[in-house]
């Protein structure tokens, strides 16, 4: 039976949200329930979704707009500018999510399941946070929780920022998610700076001919880092990927809390073992099996 699954993304600015999209309506063994949209220009990122889903063959699938700021609105909504950018038409104005808000449409859509839905964040957590505060038991509604975000910083990975984007951008939403009781599974950047995807990989995707996978192409090609570096990171994808095939990555079990005031480090995961003043609240995961990763995207992207 298929997982049904709701996306939360602030799909735009990192080509890794598009690239998870793709593996989701790649990926048979997933039931996409609907995508909501969160931080900055919610609406054009709606656009992008819709245009892509278009593509696809998959306008059915619902799409909402959600929070566009912080929780407390004291953190500057970081925008890069090229967000659509080969992707959008002025056609593609027309384009419009449904008139549900977001985080309305997440409590009804998991209430109505309940231990069915498949939560996977790979933006800030505004909209979950949200969600959480206004039905206390959704959380536990939740058949799972994976999110994309944070910098464990475990053996060997002081390289790592002190603060990844996801949770820098709104800490105080990432703390509310994180200690609400969901069945949670992290995947951080110790793992999600592991693998990447290269020219080659892209040129199989664009092999593929269809208008959908030409789109998913273009947009790896047109991301500046890319460009600059020739591969890009996927952060999402591995998300994404990890509610397919668990035992890519190794899991340990920790407590985790978010410094939500720190000058250097409001935004910070900090992470321990559990204790009884401080049970376990996620599963996190510090290894990745990257080739394997890497080829399993590459060949359902380019399928």
């Amino acid at each position: 039976m298929a997982i049904p699954v709701i996306l939360d993304t602030d799909i735009g600015t990192d080509v890794d949200d598009c690239l998870a999209l793709a593996l989701l309506l790649s990926s048979p063994e997933i039931d996409l329930q609907g995508v909501t949209c969160v931080y900055g220009d919610v609406d054009l990122r709606a656009r992008m979704v819709l245009k892509l889903l278009k593509l696809a063959g998959r306008s059915d699938l619902p799409v909402f707009a959600g929070v566009s700021r912080p929780l407390l609105g004291q953190r500057p909504v970081y925008w890069a500018g090229h967000e659509g950018k080969g992707l959008l038409e002025p056609a593609d104005e027309s384009l419009r999510p449904r008139s549900e808000h977001a985080v309305d449409f997440l409590v009804r859509a998991i209430a109505d399941r309940p231990g069915q839905i498949h939560l996977l964040a790979i933006g800030p957590l505004t909209n979950l946070a949200l969600a959480f505060l206004r039905e206390p038991r959704l959380p536990r509604l939740l058949a799972h929780l994976t999110v994309m975000g944070g910098a464990v910083r475990g053996p060997g990975r002081f390289n790592l920022p002190y603060c990844e984007h996801n949770v820098r951008s709104d800490p105080e939403a990432a703390q509310i998610v994180l200690s609400a009781g969901a069945p949670t599974t992290l995947i951080p950047l110790d793992v999600t700076t592991r693998v990447r995807i290269r020219p080659e990989a892209v040129a199989r995707i664009r092999a593929r001919g269809t208008p959908f996978h030409q789109a998913v192409a273009g947009q790896v090609e047109l991301y500046p880092p890319f460009q600059q570096r020739g591969y890009t990171f996927l952060h999402d994808p591995l998300a994404a990927a990890t509610i397919l095939l668990p035992d890519l990555v190794r899991t340990e079990t920790l407590h985790l809390d978010v410094e939500t005031a720190g000058h250097m480090t409001a935004g910070m995961i900090l992470a321990r073992t559990p204790a009884d003043d401080a049970p376990a609240n996620a599963q996190v995961a510090l290894e990745v099996d990257s080739s394997r990763f890497e080829e399993f995207l590459v060949d359902r992207l380019a399928r």
